[in-house]
């Protein structure tokens, strides 16, 4: 059982000598901090402890100018050591790194006065009680403080107890089958090239493995792990891994990047987040307001657009939707702090509801229920609705990271694979049945719309259309007739025993049956339109041959009557011998064969046809 417990802490007050009396390790690794005797970057450590608990350590620096370097080192932790000096109490960094743990939630935590050999009994005790008193209203309140010396070694072997048993109440980190690993640091070493080190979470990842840099992209290959300075085949979630990376280069990579498998993280520029505003923040956090987002190891400059509001107050919590500089990779669910750039200062913190948001209005009350709805775990459901037009429920699952969640409780309607929130299928089912109810209206004599034209009209992806017709005809909400599409109750109103156009059309083709005049001619004399042509077509009183030749239903049954007994006496017939039989000229005699043809009734063998 592997566990990453971070120190935090003002400069100076041992954090760095407290790690190497507790592990023997030395986390100050660059040259300047060793000359400086100041950390300036993270430094890393490991101990065992009596239950023989592995613990990763964390050291922060705790300079304020080194502050993003410290939230850089916070990710990911189960514990947090909070170190105050016996001879100083409490400062203003332990203040702001107190604040910014309060902040990412970690609610398990030791606090350790150090150098306790400097001071006097009575004032050990001062100094405690206002540690005790500082943490009262953070998420470490409660925690035991510890009092000891790095130098004589007091008080050192009690706090690997309490930490080993602090960390047996800590749950282990959940494998979800799709390991993180934020980048905190990047080197090589001679001969084997690029690695990279971080806090392990969400998934296990294992040597060989394809993996991907998030937000960069690149892919690199695993040609080796490490925890704790052993070599393993598998590294587990919750625990510090050094991954040796074949495929990229050390001046490729930076700290923020993260280590993953392909498709599992994406990396976005909006985020949606709740937050809470520090009671002692030197300002409100206004709309538009330029922060600096960390979170990970990232650090991205951001936006904050308040989504009630104008601002959120010192001491309140709110929603906004932060836009990047730059593509952050994250989870819902992930922890942040924002700074101010200037004065620098840290002003918030919160959570992330939604990774892949929509750009909302502002002062809609129904997107605060939503963001409070996804943030509280209804993520499959809220993530739903952003797809008006429907998502297939392997793409929901992949978009919300949650590859193994349950779908049948979604409040959905399915059409074949693809899923609809309830009010997208009802918004949809409003959409077509207006646009048939319209196109009735203006084209009264056809008997549908064309189902072509309600694809374009309902902007489905193709491969949702015919699912969703599929529910639709299912559901009555509309009929397929000859490939066009009608509300149910729709009927063409043409009626030739009127004495109307339609009737007057009938006449003139039915006159000369297999001679008649041509359509426009015909047309033009009767007064009849192409809806009615159209109409009396789709009625099948009229069969229309070409562009301007048609004939009444009796004269088409008549002329194929006459095609099939030509064929059975001479085996073949050709349109002259067909123009001779029926007593017509070349032009309508042409068009019928033309026409049987494309009906696949005939066959053309020369200059000659012959049934199919």
């Amino acid at each position: 059982m592997s566990y990453v417990v971070g120190t935090a802490g003002h400069i100076d007050h041992g954090k760095s000598t407290l790690i190497q009396a507790l592990t023997g390790i030395d986390p100050d690794r660059l040259e300047e901090e060793k000359r400086r005797g100041m950390t300036i970057d993270l430094g890393f450590a490991y101990l065992i402890l009596p239950s023989g608990r592995l613990a990763g350590i964390v050291d922060v620096p705790g300079h304020a100018r080194f502050i993003r370097n410290m939230l850089a080192g916070v990710h990911g932790m189960d514990a947090v050591l909070l170190v105050v000096a016996a001879d100083e109490g409490v400062m203003p960094q332990t203040r702001e790194h107190l604040e910014i743990v309060d902040l990412l939630e970690v609610s398990r935590g030791l606090a350790v006065v150090t150098k306790v050999d400097l001071v006097e009994p009575d004032w050990l005790e001062l100094v405690t009680a206002e540690v005790s008193e500082t943490l009262a209203t953070t998420s470490l309140a409660g925690a035991d403080i510890m009092a000891v010396s790095s130098t004589t070694g007091a008080g050192l072997e009690e706090l690997k107890v309490r930490l080993d048993l602090l960390l047996a109440d800590t749950p282990l980190r959940q494998d979800l089958g799709r390991p993180r690993l934020p980048v905190d640091r990047v080197f090589t070493i001679g001969g084997f090239g690029t690695v990279v080190t971080g806090t392990l979470v969400d998934g296990s990842l294992k040597v060989g493995e394809e993996l991907e840099l998030q937000p960069s992209g690149r892919r690199a290959r695993v040609r080796g792990l490490q925890q704790h300075n052993r070599k393993v085949e598998a590294a587990q979630p919750g625990s510090r891994v050094a991954a040796n990376l074949v495929g990229v280069e050390k001046d490729e990579l930076d700290r923020g990047e993260v280590l993953s498998r392909p498709g599992t993280v994406s990396a976005a520029r909006r985020l949606d987040a709740s937050l809470r505003v520090l009671a002692d923040s030197p300002r409100p956090l206004r709309h538009g307001a330029q922060v600096m987002l960390h979170t990970g190891t990232a650090e991205v400059p951001a936006r904050a657009i308040v989504l009630a509001g104008d601002q959120v107050a010192p001491g309140s919590t709110g929603w906004v939707q932060l836009y990047c500089e730059q593509p952050v990779a994250v989870a819902p669910g992930d922890r942040f702090v924002l700074r101010l750039p200037s004065p620098s200062a840290t002003i918030a913190g919160g959570a992330f509801a939604d990774v892949n948001p929509r750009r909302h209005p502002r002062h809609d009350e129904r997107v605060r229920e939503s963001l409070e709805r996804r943030l509280a775990g209804e993520v499959l459901q809220e993530e739903l609705r952003k797809y008006p037009r429907g998502i297939t429920e392997k793409a929901l699952l992949r978009a919300t990271l949650a590859d193994d969640a349950d779908a049948s409780r979604l409040e959905a309607r399915r059409a074949g694979q693809w899923l609809f929130a309830a009010e997208a299928w009802s918004a949809l089912c409003d959409r077509a049945q207006q646009a048939l109810t319209g196109y009735h209206r203006a084209h009264p004599l056809r008997g549908g719309m064309p189902r072509e034209e309600m694809k374009s009209r309902l902007g489905l992806a193709p491969a949702a259309f015919g699912p969703v017709l599929a529910e639709f005809v299912k559901d009555g909400l509309l009929a397929e007739r000859n490939g066009e599409l009608a509300l149910p109750d729709h009927r063409v109103e043409i009626e030739p025993a009127t004495g109307g156009p339609a009737t007057r059309l009938l006449e003139l083709l039915g006159a000369r049956p297999f001679a008649p005049p041509s359509l426009p001619e015909a047309m033009r004399e009767a007064g009849a339109s192409a809806e009615v042509v159209r109409a009396l077509a789709h009625k099948g009183d009229l069969v229309r041959l070409s562009e301007d030749v048609a004939f009444t239903r009796a004269a088409y049954d008549a002329a194929l009557e006459q095609v099939r007994a030509a064929v059975a006496r001479d085996g073949t017939v050709t349109v002259a011998s067909l123009r001779d039989r029926m007593e017509a000229s070349r032009r309508p005699i042409l068009a019928l064969l033309e026409y049987l043809d494309a009906q696949r009734i005939t066959r053309r063998v020369g200059d000659a046809r012959v049934l199919r």
